[in-house]
C-alpha cells in the first residue's frame, strides 16, 4: 500500500472530460476579460482543447498562459516585439493533449501531447517553422533547464506551468491569482495531473521512463525503489566498474 493507503497497482482515478461544448458567450465573456487571444485559430484551438480535457486540465493550460505572460513581463519581453503571442498561446493552451484520451499514445504524455498539437496545427494550415516552435514548447515544458533557454515562446510555457503547480503565488501581482481563479477555478489541479500521468503509465510503462517526470511520479505512487546508477550501467555488461577504485 502507498503511503495514502491506495493500492500501488491501481491508478489513481484519471481525469474525464465533462466540459465538452465550445466555449459559450458567456464562458468566454468571462475569459476574455483575461486577457487571451482571440485570432480564429486561438478560438479553434481552445474549443479543441475543451472537447477532449478534464476541466481541471483545461484550466491549468489557460494559466499557464496568463501566468507565463506575466513572468515575460517581468522580464521586460512585450508580445509583439520579443515574441509570438499566439505561438505562445497555443504551446500553453495544447500542452497537456497528452494526458487526453486521444492523445495517451505509447510516448511520455509530454512528447505525445507535441505530437497531437502538431497535427492539430497541421490540419488548420499552420506553417511547419510555426508547428516546430509549438512542439518544442510542449515536449519541453517539463524539461526545467532546457525550456528556459529557448525562445520565448518556448521557455514561458514551460515558466507558466511551473508557477501555476508549483510556484509561489506571490511572484504574481497582489489579487491576481485570486481575479484568475474566479474565471478558472483550481479544481484541484495538481493531483489531477499527478492521477493523469501515473495512470497512463500504469497501463503503459514505457510512457514513465526512468528519471523523467512521469517515471519520479510513479515511483512515488507505487513506492517501487529506484534503480542505482551502478545499477543501470552494470546491466549493458559493459564492465566498466572492473578494477575501479573512485
Amino acid at each position: 500500500m502507498t503511503r495514502d493507503g491506495t493500492n500501488p497497482q491501481t491508478a489513481p482515478a484519471g481525469p474525464t472530460s465533462t466540459d465538452t461544448d465550445a466555449p459559450s458567450d458567456t464562458a468566454w465573456g468571462a475569459l476574455r476579460e483575461l486577457g487571451f487571444p482571440e485570432s480564429a485559430l486561438a478560438l479553434e484551438a481552445v474549443r479543441y482543447v475543451r472537447s477532449l480535457e478534464a476541466p481541471a486540465l483545461f484550466h491549468h493550460s489557460m494559466r499557464t498562459y496568463l501566468y507565463g505572460r506575466h513572468i515575460g513581463e517581468r522580464q521586460g519581453l512585450v508580445p509583439g516585439r520579443d515574441y509570438d503571442d499566439e505561438l505562445f498561446f497555443l504551446g500553453s493552451v495544447l500542452h497537456d493533449l497528452g494526458l487526453t484520451e486521444e492523445g495517451d499514445r505509447d510516448q511520455r504524455f509530454d512528447v505525445d501531447g507535441a505530437d497531437v498539437a502538431a497535427e492539430f496545427l497541421t490540419r488548420h494550415g499552420v506553417a511547419a517553422d510555426r508547428v516546430e516552435v509549438v512542439w518544442d514548447a510542449i515536449a519541453l515544458h517539463t524539461s526545467e533547464g532546457i525550456a528556459s533557454r529557448k525562445r520565448p515562446e518556448i521557455a514561458l510555457v514551460s515558466a507558466g506551468t511551473r508557477l501555476d503547480i508549483a510556484g509561489d503565488a506571490g511572484q504574481l501581482p497582489p489579487g491576481y491569482a485570486d481575479r484568475v481563479h474566479a474565471v478558472l477555478p483550481r479544481l484541484h489541479a495538481a493531483p489531477v495531473l499527478r492521477a493523469a500521468i501515473v495512470s497512463q503509465a500504469l497501463a503503459k510503462p514505457g510512457k514513465a521512463p526512468l528519471y523523467s517526470l512521469p517515471g519520479e511520479l510513479t515511483r512515488q505512487w507505487t513506492g517501487a525503489p529506484a534503480p542505482t546508477w551502478e545499477q543501470v550501467t552494470q546491466a549493458p555488461g559493459w564492465n566498466d566498474y572492473e578494477g575501479y577504485e573512485g
